[in-house]
């Protein structure tokens, strides 16, 4: 009997039992639908924070001052601060260091502004961040209208802004806000730049930002001693750990820092967010992949027991069939394809939707929409695993069958 008789045969069966069936294939549906749809989704999310950090400048480096120390549910290490990166300390690394190294500062001016056009008014969740001439470059951030601040503009602190998108359509919808005057908190601000709209992965769209000079941002300042955050770009990854050797040492010499203390402040690369939040997702992964395997588990004995059930009601049926001349081999096939069959059906079923949910999931938080080839073929994969295990033993019992007992049989 060929691979193909055995499945039609095997669809013959599940039609006659379709309720019973449908039950055990949509257990294992759910179990890799939770399988495939966690790992979709952690997939999606990794590659949209590859792709927010990597805008932001693959090969650069922050000095600021303070570490990152991400801390999940309260777990983690807290970053030591060190005094403030006073904006004298930072203009002077700035102009230190020599080409090919491109140097960005920043600082956060306000949180929790409002900027009112005429009588367009914005929430109060603006922030206010001072920027020099290069720091557009340096967040990854492209300009949709007008241009970007001077360098002259930057050091005189002149009243001009730039508007992420998102205030832009607030305050003046489809008009262009070129040249218009902005009131944001008690600053009137001349727009001569608009932000190209980007997908808020993870938070860095910079859509509700309003970009002033850095010196403009130093005097209208909430914060009485702030702290400035310095951007190195460098013009390749080769180049990076020089760099950033340095890079440091300029710093210490301006922070005065002693021989054998040790830095009072931190070196950062672009991308170590990214890499310190993916390493955090790899245990939701391992908690998603045990609640898969356990619901297959479970999956798999509910198969098992309607394949001992099915021998049962078909011990005659299985007499027959060897009464014209099936041997044990063909019969333990029969009922293993037929597993593995209901497995596959409940295994469409889940990975279809398990993509589905993954991607409707990420795209909610921001990421980008995802077919994980390697689930889905790995999906299949441990569908027939399943589909054997559970079915071999029936199978077994099935084929050692005595012919003329089950011929007996009622």
């Amino acid at each position: 009997m060929t691979y193909t008789e055995n499945v039609r045969l095997a669809l013959q069966a599940i039609n006659s039992n379709r309720l019973r069936t449908m039950l055990t294939a949509l257990i294992i549906a759910i179990g890799l639908s939770a399988l495939v749809g966690i790992l979709t989704t952690l997939d999606a999310v990794k590659k949209s924070m590859t792709e927010a950090f990597s805008s932001m400048g693959a090969n650069s480096f922050n000095i600021r001052n303070r570490g990152i120390g991400l801390r999940i549910n309260g777990k983690g290490t807290r970053p030591k601060p060190f005094r403030s990166i006073r904006y004298e300390e930072a203009i002077a690394f700035k102009k230190d260091l020599q080409v090919p190294l491109t140097v960005a500062v920043s600082v956060y001016a306000s949180n929790g502004a409002t900027a009112k056009y005429g009588t367009k008014k914005s929430n109060p969740n603006l922030n206010i961040q001072g920027i020099d001439e290069n720091s557009l470059s340096a967040l990854g951030l492209d300009l949709a209208l007008g241009r970007n601040f001077s360098a002259q503009e930057a050091e005189q602190g002149s009243n001009v802004c730039i508007l992420g998108d998102e205030i832009s359509k607030t305050l003046f919808d489809n008009e262009s806000p070129v040249d218009k005057v902005i009131t944001a908190g008690n600053q009137r601000l001349k727009v001569i730049g608009v932000l190209v709209k980007k997908g808020a992965s993870m938070g860095f769209s910079g859509g509700t930002t309003i970009y002033v000079p850095l010196y403009k941002a130093k005097l209208i300042n909430e914060n009485s001693n702030p702290s400035y955050t310095i951007t190195v770009m460098v013009p390749n990854n080769e180049q990076m750990e020089n760099m950033i050797g340095e890079s440091t040492a300029e710093f210490r010499n301006i922070r005065k820092v002693k021989v054998k203390e040790p830095n009072n402040f931190e070196i950062i690369k672009s991308d170590a967010v990214a890499q310190t939040l993916i390493e955090n997702l790899s245990y939701v992964a391992i908690g998603g992949v045990a609640i898969g395997v356990i619901t297959l588990i479970g999956a798999s004995i509910g198969l098992m027991n309607i394949m001992l059930v099915s021998v049962t009601e078909r011990t005659r049926e299985i007499g027959i069939r060897k009464a014209i001349g099936a041997n044990p081999s063909v019969i333990r096939k029969q009922f293993l394809i037929e597993a593995v069959v209901i497995c596959l059906i409940g295994g469409v079923m889940g990975i279809m939707f398990g993509i589905l949910l993954g991607n409707v999931i990420s795209l909610l938080m921001g990421g980008s929409f995802i077919i994980p080839w390697l689930f889905i073929i790995g999906g299949f994969g441990l569908c027939v695993l399943v589909g054997v295990i559970s079915g071999y033993y029936p199978a077994k019992k099935a084929s050692k069958l005595d012919p003329v007992e089950a011929l007996r049989y009622e």
